[in-house]
C-alpha cells in the first residue's frame, strides 16, 4: 500500500454515520434561531381548534448602513397558561429576544387560488436580552394623547 493510498478517506460504509456530537434528538423538523426585535406587542389568537396561541414578529437587519436590509419573522407559541406565556405577553414593542424554534414549510392556496409557501416557526425556547415593558409603553402612548 503507498503512502497516498493510506490518506484516502475510508469508505463511508465504513464510517460511524449516528448522531455521536449531537445531544439534540433527532427531529424531521429544521431548527432556526433568531436575534432580534419585536415589531410590536404579543397577541392571543385562537386556533380553529379553540387552543391559544400567542403570536408575535421579529425583524433582524443585516448588511452596511447605507443599504440596511430588515427580514420580518413570524412566530407562534403554543404555551399554556402560566409564566412563559406571561413572559412573552409582558413584552413590548422593540425588546430583543433571542428565539429558538422549529421551523416547516408549508404549502397552500391563496385566496385568489395560486400555490403558495410560507415559513412557520414554533417556539421552543426563548430568552429576553433588552425588555421593553408592553405597560409602560401603554402609559407612554396614553400620556401623549
Amino acid at each position: 500500500m503507498s503512502f497516498l493510498t493510506s490518506l484516502r478517506p475510508a469508505p463511508l460504509r465504513a464510517l460511524n454515520l449516528t448522531r455521536s456530537l449531537s445531544t439534540t434528538p433527532v427531529s424531521r423538523l429544521a431548527r432556526m434561531t433568531i436575534v432580534g426585535r419585536l415589531a410590536d406587542s404579543p397577541e392571543i389568537v385562537a386556533t380553529a381548534s379553540g387552543q391559544d396561541v400567542v403570536r408575535y414578529a421579529l425583524g433582524t437587519s443585516h448588511g452596511p448602513k447605507d443599504n440596511r436590509q430588515t427580514s420580518w419573522w413570524k412566530v407562534a407559541c403554543f404555551a399554556p397558561e402560566g409564566g412563559l406565556r406571561d413572559l412573552v405577553m409582558g413584552l413590548g414593542k422593540g425588546s430583543l429576544v433571542y428565539l429558538e424554534g422549529d421551523c416547516s414549510m408549508n404549502k397552500f392556496q391563496g385566496k385568489d387560488g395560486t400555490p403558495q409557501t410560507a415559513l412557520s416557526i414554533v417556539q421552543r425556547n426563548v430568552e429576553i436580552l433588552d425588555r421593553r415593558d408592553s405597560r409602560a409603553e401603554g402609559q407612554a402612548e396614553g400620556e401623549s394623547a
